[in-house]
């Protein structure tokens, strides 16, 4: 296929560009993406991780790390730390009432090391993480902080498995947390 079997542009300096058959932008202008994720992205709505179930400060990391308990599986090793009542710890003055107000059921945190990859990988690690805690809705019940360190397995393991391991651990954290409020 030479030159002249290209499509061309030319440009204000005279200089003339071949352009492929294939372009990534859809002659309307759009993109060509799939009409669902359009529509979704039209709503602005992503099934996602909604931030009143996420451990975001690092002081929370910490104090989970220091004071918690952990789970261990073979794809992951979970921290998990009793919170107060409808109370997000650290958290001072109005701060307190807007965040204590969401702060029920468990808060899900991820540390995904260097140790563990590239930045590519690790990010597929912690995609992969993400979307298994979200089929797996943690229980509502225990008010806990949980901060999961995944292991380079989950690169490779069936997802089902991963996903099979999040539910196992969601459930004995649920059992230690009552538990222990209980013997309280």
């Amino acid at each position: 296929m030479g030159a002249g079997d290209w499509p061309a542009r030319q440009h204000h300096t005279g200089s003339v560009e071949y352009v492929s058959a294939v372009s990534p932008i859809a002659p309307n202008g759009d993109s060509n993406r799939s009409p669902e994720s359009r529509d979704q992205a039209a709503r602005g709505k992503r099934a996602g991780f909604p931030r009143s179930l996420r451990l975001l400060r690092h002081a929370d990391f910490e104090r989970v790390y220091e004071s918690g308990r952990r789970h261990f599986s073979a794809s992951l090793t979970a921290f998990y730390l009793t919170r107060a009542e409808g109370k997000a710890p650290g958290a001072k003055g109005a701060a307190a009432k807007a965040v204590g107000a969401k702060a029920s059921g468990l808060r899900v945190g991820f540390t995904v090391g260097r140790a563990l990859g590239g930045a590519v990988e690790r990010n597929r690690i912690k995609r992969r993480m993400r979307e298994a805690v979200r089929l797996s809705p943690p229980p509502v019940e225990a008010n806990a902080d949980v901060v999961i360190n995944p292991k380079k397995s989950v690169l490779t393991a069936d997802f089902a498995k991963v996903l099979n391991e999040v539910r196992r651990a969601f459930v004995v954290i649920e059992e230690k947390v009552s538990g222990s409020r209980t013997a309280q």
